[in-house]
């Protein structure tokens, strides 16, 4: 069976019956199964990635999950295809730095959407960025998630970051007195070659902070009561996220590549 008649056959064991997406995403284990069996570049192995655990997905964010599910497919193929070309290329770094390196990117930005699909709708997910990391030949090994990553129904986690009160309704819960706090990243050294990069994306974080806080301060009154969450702390979690990997990169160019920045992207009402 040639790729292009697989590829109808694995969206059609993607579609989701009853309004819910099983905890394990069959779909994305067939994904997942396919890239690690082609190819690789001179023996040095395949690319192999976990598969995401998404609850359920409400009936309003299927279609939008389906396709970055769909995407987090593509980003493998393509991945696998870059290493298998890419044989004797780049020096001991290369495959982190240009494949499994971008892949990660990618895939955070993808799953990141799926959370934001999901919390438009439902209470959203955090989180799966944790699947985001692949690896050559062995699946990594993925953490369990914290206890304030766990989305549940009329909070944030359970642990009162946003407002003390331990979720994001009740009247007035953009009103006035509140801003948004978020976590300031924890740096090690950074390369001079880095420095500029860095800088420029460190700035962002404070303009995304501020760009967020205004929105907080104008949008008194609006949305239902996940209207924080769902319109102002989960989009600017993604976009603190993509800043965060722009700064891991910037780093991974010129030395050794940190990890793990994303846990300052989720911010909190104070």
């Amino acid at each position: 069976m040639t790729r292009a008649h697989a590829r109808p056959e694995r969206g059609k064991r993607r579609l989701i019956a009853g309004g819910a997406v099983a905890a394990t995403l069959t779909a994305v284990t067939a994904a997942v199964a396919f890239a690690a069996t082609t190819g690789s570049a001179g023996g040095d192995g395949s690319i192999a990635c976990p598969q995401p655990v998404v609850p359920a997905v409400p009936a309003q964010a299927q279609a939008e999950v389906q396709r970055e599910l769909a995407n987090l497919d593509k980003q493998i193929a393509e991945a696998q295809n870059r290493l298998r070309t890419s044989a004797g290329e780049g020096g001991p770094a290369f495959v982190q730095n240009a494949i499994l390196g971008p892949l990660r990117d990618k895939r955070v930005a993808a799953l990141n959407r799926i959370e934001t699909a999901i919390g438009r709708v439902a209470a959203k997910p955090e989180g799966l960025e944790r699947f985001a990391t692949c690896g050559l030949g062995q699946t990594p090994a993925v953490s369990a998630p914290s206890a304030t990553t766990g989305a549940s129904t009329g909070n944030t986690g359970g642990t009162g970051n946003t407002g003390g009160n331990g979720n994001t309704g009740g009247a007035g819960n953009t009103g006035a007195g509140q801003t948004i706090d978020c976590p300031s990243p924890v740096l090690a050294e950074v390369p001079a070659a880095a420095r500029a990069e860095v800088d420029r994306e460190l700035a962002n974080l404070g303009k995304q902070q501020a760009e967020a806080t205004e929105r907080l301060r104008t949008s008194t009154g609006q949305g239902g009561p996940n209207f924080v969450q769902n319109a102002i702390l989960g989009p600017l979690a993604s976009k603190r996220t993509a800043a965060l990997d722009r700064i891991e990169i910037a780093i991974g160019r010129v030395g050794t590549r940190p990890q793990g920045l994303e846990r300052f992207a989720t911010c909190s009402l104070r």
